[in-house]
């Protein structure tokens, strides 16, 4: 059996279509059509059936797919292991972080490895949580840095979770806004604002949305961005106010952060796919991410 074509079978059962996993492997429906046509003559099975125009999995397809990411992990660790990996991590790592993560936790663990372990690739890769675990799922990420919070997609049986820190959600105010001074604050006093929210179904804009209407209020939303560097400046402009994690707030901007009367935090963890023992490299990216001493850890550890 091909490797490469085992993946885009196992991505058929993350994505659902041919169309969006041709998408995601840069090939044309038709292209991917027939390397899983060729795949069912070398496993002699038939993995899918036509339903209308689309394609499904038959039980032996999603049986196949499901034990595919088993075997592509145990091939790459086969690989490392005969590249010396367990010596010195080196490879390929490809990382998913959501946007806030990025440059707070992300980046400064890509750069102390860069010094550490000249040989070691680390492939940033912003993906929200709604994103994340199905590209870990579908092997398009090794590691993923997500919120066990994410009620709409939780974290399941077949992925390990690595603790790496608690974030507070944090009302952000314009420098020289009324609630710009210090305590905690009750949202319900802020109910004729104008707000900055993050895109629909988005973590953050549920999670806003559902804390306006517990303080018995619908709020106003003015703007929506998917870059938080966008929701600040609207912020800093005096255009709005917002609700946003902690590790989003770029001190680069003018703005003023009030902590809530009722406390609301996520938890952020790591995430990589159960099985075998990690290879080198994904346990050296691991460990580097655990080393923040800036953000606290869940539990107040």
């Amino acid at each position: 059996m091909n490797p490469w074509r085992l993946r885009l079978l196992s991505q058929l059962d993350t994505l659902g279509t041919v169309r969006a996993v041709a998408q995601a492997a840069n090939l044309s429906p038709s292209s991917v059509s027939q390397q899983l046509a060729v795949l069912e003559t070398e496993t002699r099975t038939q993995l899918l059936e036509r339903t209308g125009r689309r394609v499904r999995l038959t039980p032996a397809g999603l049986i196949l797919a499901r034990r595919a990411r088993a075997i592509l992990d145990h091939m790459n660790s086969v690989e490392a292991e005969l590249r010396g990996f367990g010596e010195e991590p080196a490879g390929l790592v490809r990382l998913g972080a959501f946007q806030s993560a990025i440059h707070t936790m992300a980046v400064p663990a890509v750069s102390r490895l860069a010094r550490k372990h000249p040989h070691l690739d680390v492939e940033l890769l912003e993906l929200e949580p709604h994103a994340s675990m199905p590209a870990l799922r579908g092997g398009d990420a090794d590691i993923i840095i997500t919120t066990t919070d994410f009620d709409e997609l939780p974290l399941g049986p077949d992925l390990d979770i690595v603790p790496l820190a608690t974030d507070p959600i944090l009302l952000v105010v314009p420098p020289d806004h009324p609630a710009a001074g210090r305590g905690a604050v009750d949202l319900a006093a802020y109910a004729d604002e104008s707000w900055a929210f993050d895109v629909p179904q988005s973590y953050m804009a549920n999670l806003a949305l559902r804390l306006c209407r517990q303080s018995s209020f619908e709020p106003r939303v003015v703007c929506r961005f998917s870059n938080y560097m966008m929701t600040l400046q609207h912020v800093e402009a005096g255009l709005s106010i917002a609700l946003l994690p902690g590790l989003a707030v770029d001190r680069r901007y003018r703005v003023a952060t009030r902590e809530l009367a009722s406390p609301v935090t996520r938890t952020i963890t790591a995430a990589i796919r159960r099985g075998s023992p990690p290879r080198a490299a994904v346990s050296a990216v691991l460990e580097a991410l655990r080393h923040h001493p800036e953000l606290p850890l869940p539990g107040g550890e």
